[in-house]
Parts: structure tokens; sequence; C-alpha cells
């Protein structure tokens, strides 16, 4: 089914008028997206659901380590800040692969455009982070050991929130709250460039999602944020397309020039597939992009 909507996809490109065409290959895009998301399993089992805030959407998914005292993996899922959720954004192998590292999991939900807007949703990412911070003896969480991850969408969230500290500190919580941050395969890093240069198929959901205004545009644009104080360290990875490559690396440069460790890293994997496979595939063993993470969170769980 993916391989004819791919088809379907460039025949648009081919024969509609350019703004008709744009605008049927984002619903396309769309459609292919909500499928691949559809497609990925259930979280792992075991998992408990707690609320952080008042909103049905303002939950998320944990599973507890094996032994007290527990090193944590904080996941955002992607959608294009309107759609997604906890229970589809783990992917079948994240959750048993980093418990067996010894480390706790959680998914969370966050509000989703148009009833909410970006700077809401990337406060409830640091809202849960403060509410999983204050359970943590309960959790059996080690409270200094946290690293937040993101894929696509909540790749740009985990960002925003790693480079803003005012996220970080209306919820109570300093720049250094975790330890580091995990970004796969966002682009939307600086959404005035996004929107210009890399929207071809994704110009509608940047448009709803920051709208006209260039001073917001650059308030929710991670790569403009990059200044001190921040995280105290990135892995930022993508895969081989124009828009994600550029962007990882001018916020990993952004981030570095302020002083912060930031790593860019290519994996495999091409288009809509390649972007999918790096969440719904990270933590099979044999997914290069499963090394590269593991030998990251084993650096920065380090005591």
């Amino acid at each position: 089914m993916i391989r004819l909507l791919l088809l379907l996809l460039l025949i648009a490109t081919a024969l509609a008028p350019a703004d008709a065409g744009q605008r049927f290959r984002e619903r396309l895009r769309e459609r292919m997206m909500q499928r691949a998301q559809g497609m990925q399993q259930a979280p792992a089992p075991g998992g408990v659901e707690i609320a952080y805030g008042g909103d049905p959407l303002q939950k998320l998914d944990f599973w507890r380590a094996s032994a007290p005292g527990a090193p944590l993996v904080i996941f955002v899922h992607g959608g294009g800040w309107k759609r997604g959720d906890k229970a589809n954004a783990t992917g079948p192998a994240k959750v048993t692969h980093w418990q067996a590292s010894g480390y706790a999991v959680a998914s969370i939900n966050y509000r989703l455009v148009p009833s909410a807007t970006v700077e809401q949703q990337a406060q409830d990412v640091a809202d849960a982070v403060a509410a999983l911070r204050a359970q943590a003896t309960k959790l059996g969480l080690d409270s200094a050991r946290i690293v937040l991850m993101g894929h696509s969408a909540g790749a740009h969230l985990a960002a925003l929130v790693g480079t803003d500290p005012r996220y970080f500190a209306k919820a109570g919580m300093p720049p250094d709250a975790v330890r580091g941050v995990v970004l796969l395969d966002g682009a939307a890093y600086d959404v005035p460039r996004q929107l210009t240069s890399g929207a071809r198929f994704m110009g509608e959901t940047y448009a709803e999602a920051f709208g006209s205004d260039p001073v917001r545009q650059q308030s929710l644009s991670p790569t403009f944020q990059a200044a001190a104080p921040n995280a105290p360290d990135f892995l930022i990875l993508h895969i081989d397309r124009e828009d994600g490559t550029a962007q990882s690396n001018a916020l990993g440069a952004a981030l570095r020039q302020a002083g912060t460790p930031a790593e860019v890293k290519a994996v495999e994997g091409k288009g809509l597939r390649g972007h999918m496979e790096i969440n719904r595939k990270l933590g099979e063993p044999d997914y290069p992009a499963t090394a590269l993470v593991d030998a990251y969170l084993k650096r920065r769980f380090a005591r």
C-alpha cells in the first residue's frame, strides 16, 4: 500500500499544477504518515499511565526498571505537532531494549495543534519531565540521570525545551534537568528556513503549527535559541534527506558555538520510509542507530 501511495505521489509531482500538486502531495504524505504510524506495534506491556496535568492528553506511559535508582529515557512522539500518541511512539523494540540495559522508560503525550500551540506543547514536555523527577523515589528513578529523546516533531519539541531554558524554568527546573537530548530526524530546528526551503511536502503543516509571525517562528526555533544555557549534551541523528541533514548540521554547529557538546550523525534510510524507520526500528540490535544511541546513553548515564 505504501508503494502505491509513493507511486501516486510521483505521478502527482509530474502532472499536477504547482500549487495544486503541492497540496495533493502534502495530503498524500499525511495519509502515508498516518498509515505508517498505525502500523507500529503498541508499546511493550507492563507500563502504567501517569497524569502530569489536567488535560486528557497530559499523560505519559511509564515502564519501571528492574532495580531502583535507575536512569530514565523520556520519549516524545512525532506527528506534525497535530497527531501521534504515546501508545504508538515507542516502536516494538525500544522499551524492552532499554529495560534490558537497566533503564526506566517513559513515553509522553502532549496537547495537539490546533487545540494547543507549539509553545504549550513544549511546556507539556517540560512539565512531564518535572512530574517524573518529582516522583523519582516512588518510581525507582535517579532524577539526576534523565535523557530526553524525540522523533520528528517530537525531536523539535525536545530540542526546543533543551535550548530555551524558559520551559524548564516555568516547570521549576534548571537547564540541566536532563543530562542529554537525543533528536531523531527532526527538521524544524530553524523554522523560517524550513518554511522557505524545506516545506515542499509539509508546508501547510508547518504554517499551521508556526504561523506567519517571523518573531514567533524564531522563538520556536532551537537553532535560534542555542545560546547558553542549554541542556548539557546533544546527539542529533538524521537520515538521508536534504532538509533534515541541513537543519541537523546547523543546530549542531549553533550548539557547539555556544559551548554545548553536540554530535551530529547520519544514519541509513531515505525519504518517508527512512524517517519512520528511525523511530520504528530503534532498539533493534541490527539497526545502526541503535548502537549510536546505546553508546550515547551509556556515556550520559555514567555516574
